[in-house]
């Protein structure tokens, strides 16, 4: 019976988004077909894109020197397994997207000209504490994300082309990695950054047809992300071993030649869009805070959004420590807002048994259920509150002070060699 409730709850839910689907799809002049693939991305392959190009972009640049901090048996190891939990707690938000949704529109609220955010969702399931907590980690990781993208155009970076200039190994390379303490631990919370793009899951959630149907596409987008990762993280750590432990963006290791120059504008392009895409959900945020978020004037919108963009650019100039400033990143914001609190969230949404029985969505067999399910949660927050933010925090802050105390803030040019006289 209760299989039979949670599918028939399913299929009445997002009506007004499977129509607008429907609608976009039917249309076949030439002007809507564009304004349709340019506007209307609702699909399941696009949130597939958009996760994935979510992840891949200035990581490819600082996983080979989180390789030279942790090794290459390590390096991969922890691919696998954040790829995997972070995959995880993917799906954990979008459980709870649909659970929100799903009781909102029972109460016959409507979301047409509003767009769902995470907040929102911890905010109509637990309550405003939460809500401000989801809140403040949320909009400062975005805020630090958009300002590693802006860093990653300023350091010129290049995509997973560093491949194809690393296939013959340094003559004299060395592979020491792991050698200190603080050295592992940074490169491992930089990995955690890696695949920490869940600060813009609720809304790729929303921007579907069907949002329903994003449960195993996150996962689908980091197993395509991986096979990025992997080759090109290894080679290039192969090629240059110890020389990555004082060059973050392995590109500074590369030698100038057209097709590293024509690696550089294709990753300034991606990085341009993905500065847009990381800063989206901030502006979202902004737009409500000064009421202006339902506006139908895209000028205003427009207007609106200049603010947003001043801190980020400030903050840039500061800190622009490409590399060390991921793991920070990663292990003091990335580790709350994308692992610690979606599990927590979980569970205390379900922690009754009503609560569970009336789920919308089920936890998978496979998993054991909601017993299995909670184990795992318990892990996770375990694992990542020790490991990730305990000692990756004591690492990624002793390396960052090390950063500042050896180039200082507002450095012109961070990590070049010094000019001859």
């Amino acid at each position: 019976m209760a299989s039979e409730k949670v599918e028939t709850v399913i299929a009445g839910n997002y009506l007004e988004m499977e129509r607008e689907g429907e609608e976009c799809n039917s249309t076949n002049s030439v002007r809507n077909k564009l304004s349709n693939f340019f506007w209307h991305g609702g699909s399941v392959y696009d949130a597939w894109f958009s996760c994935s190009s979510n992840q891949v972009a200035q990581v490819l640049l600082t996983l080979p020197y989180s390789f030279s901090q942790l090794g290459m048996l390590s390096g991969i190891i922890f691919q696998l397994f954040y790829g995997l939990m972070g995959s995880w707690t993917a799906y954990l938000i979008s459980v709870l997207y649909v659970e929100y949704r799903t009781r909102k529109e029972r109460e016959k609220v409507d979301f047409r000209n509003h767009v769902i955010q995470w907040f929102e969702v911890l905010d109509g399931l637990l309550g405003k504490h939460w809500r401000n907590i989801g809140l403040f980690f949320n909009c400062t990781f975005l805020l630090f994300g958009s300002v590693i993208q802006l860093i990653a155009c300023a350091r010129s970076s290049s995509k997973n082309l560093t491949i194809l200039k690393s296939k013959k190994k340094v003559e004299g390379v060395k592979h020491s990695g792991p050698t200190t303490m603080v050295l592992y631990f940074t490169g491992a919370t930089n990995i955690l950054y890696t695949f920490g793009g869940h600060a813009v899951t609720v809304e790729i959630m929303h921007a579907m047809w069907k949002p329903q149907k994003f449960k195993l596409i996150y996962l689908i987008a980091t197993i395509y992300v991986l096979t990025l990762t992997l080759p090109s993280a290894s080679a290039v750590y192969w090629a240059f071993g110890d020389a990555l432990l004082t060059h973050s963006n392995a590109l500074a290791l590369l030698p100038k030649t057209r097709f590293r120059d024509a690696a550089v504008i294709l990753m300034l392009i991606h990085q341009f869009i993905t500065f847009g895409f990381a800063c989206t959900p901030l502006y979202f945020v902004w737009e409500k805070f000064i009421r202006v978020h339902e506006t139908k004037s895209l000028f205003k919108r427009a207007m609106a959004r200049l603010p947003v963009v001043i801190p980020i650019w400030f903050l840039a100039i500061i800190f622009p420590f490409f590399g060390p400033i991921n793991s920070t990143v990663g292990s003091l914001l990335v580790s709350f807002t994308v692992y610690i609190i979606p599990a927590l969230a979980h569970m205390l949404t379900f922690a009754s048994p009503s609560a569970r029985e009336n789920a919308v969505e089920q936890p998978p067999s496979f998993l054991g259920r909601w017993v299995g399910l909670y184990c795992t949660n318990i892990f996770v927050v375990a694992w990542v509150f020790i490991v990730g933010f305990g000692f990756g925090g004591w690492a990624s802050m002793v390396n960052f002070v090390h950063q500042i105390n050896t180039f200082g803030l507002f450095t012109k040019c961070y990590q070049c060699p010094p000019h001859k006289a």
